[in-house]
């Protein structure tokens, strides 16, 4: 890729800026959620993508449950839209939600991940093949395991992993997974994980 001599926009980050956030929660998480989510304030730089297990046979208000609690502009994903700054994305049910390099979102009812659909991992997956460095994933309560196969290849391709701290989790079995695969930046209480991701996301990187 040629270097630009000219500064990037405000609204783009810069090649070695974080770039997008990716969230992932199950039991416990429309909570858990909604603190994330209201202590992030306004104007996030980086779209913000979240996967939260729903029951798949029921329509959800998920967004406008969180939407009331945010000032953040929260909605279901839809497929091929471009992921904004600012925007909180979420997998509708029975979908997983993928990222594609250019901010594309993608949609797909392709088999379940360890029993769930929409599966952490593979947004995760997409997140780190998409951004590398420049993305954050960060896992929030939840039972079972989804997510852990994520993080690590986050990691691996040198992008920031935050879990919220099992020990207070709601639901500590995906945090405890996350945080077993040693590839977990920052271990956090709920109510600091959203201060983190904003320095991380608003500091430019040397």
């Amino acid at each position: 890729m040629t270097a630009h001599a000219s500064a990037p926009d405000h609204d783009e980050p810069a090649p070695d800026d974080f770039a997008i956030v990716a969230v992932a929660s199950s039991a416990g998480g429309i909570r858990g959620l909604s603190v994330l989510l209201e202590t992030l304030g306004t104007g996030l730089p980086v779209p913000l993508l979240i996967v939260q297990h729903l029951d798949p046979r029921h329509s959800t208000v998920i967004a406008d449950v969180l939407a009331r609690r945010s000032p953040l502009t929260i909605k279901l994903a839809e497929d091929g839209e471009q992921a904004l700054p600012g925007f909180v994305y979420i997998a509708p049910p029975n979908h997983h939600l993928l990222v594609g390099p250019d901010g594309v979102l993608t949609l797909t009812s392709s088999k379940l991940v360890h029993f769930v659909r929409p599966s952490a991992d593979l947004l995760f997956e997409s997140v780190a093949g998409a951004y590398g460095s420049r993305a954050i994933a960060c896992v929030l309560t939840g039972s079972g395991y989804d997510g852990a196969m994520g993080v690590d290849a986050v990691k691996s391709r040198g992008g920031t992993v935050i879990a919220e701290d099992p020990r207070t989790a709601e639901f500590r079995g995906m945090p405890e997974a996350a945080v077993q695969t040693g590839a977990v930046d920052f271990v956090l209480p709920l109510e600091e994980i959203a201060a983190v991701i904003r320095g991380l996301v608003e500091t430019k990187r040397q």
